[in-house]
């Protein structure tokens, strides 16, 4: 993938609701459980108003088919924990992103994100794991494209 463009951007400080899935595709239970949420709280025609950010926890562990997924969706300070969902003070930080194009099981993300581990060892830049997660973005979570669906991919980094 040496064709892969990368961006530097600083995420801003954000205000979360996090909700986590957990099983052999933890990701669809997530954002069923976000789709659900945001519908009972009369935001779902408000969509665009909104990121969406997701990553795995837990990480998968040999010999299991399950792992988790936590979806985040950006909330106002009015917005309270309820149900499944819990809030999270995100402060933000420096990040290197890839976009990527997967396809509809998700092929691509897992070679894009090998390539953007590559590109951050090789730059100027540090992995700074320890304090902040990877993070994927959904620009359209919901617009359930059988074709595939584009994802941004933050990995976090520090000079």
């Amino acid at each position: 993938m040496s064709n892969l463009k990368v961006k530097i951007v600083t995420l801003p400080p954000m205000r979360v609701i996090c909700f986590n899935g957990f099983g052999p595709s933890p990701e669809g239970l997530a954002f069923d459980k976000v789709k659900d949420w945001l519908k009972a709280n009369g935001m779902w025609e408000k969509l665009d108003e909104h990121r969406f950010f997701g990553y795995n926890n837990p990480d998968p562990s040999p010999g299991s088919p399950n792992y988790g997924y936590d979806v985040w969706v950006t909330v106002d300070e009015t917005v309270q924990a309820g149900g499944d969902g819990r809030i999270i003070d995100f402060p933000g930080g420096l990040y290197a992103v890839a976009h990527v194009d997967a396809g509809p099981q998700g092929q691509g993300i897992y070679e894009t994100w090998q390539a953007l581990a590559a590109w951050v060892e090789h730059s100027k830049y540090k992995a700074e794991y320890c304090s902040r997660p990877c993070l994927e973005e959904s620009p359209e979570p919901f617009k359930g494209d059988p074709n595939g669906f584009a994802l941004e991919l933050y990995e976090p980094i520090r000079e």
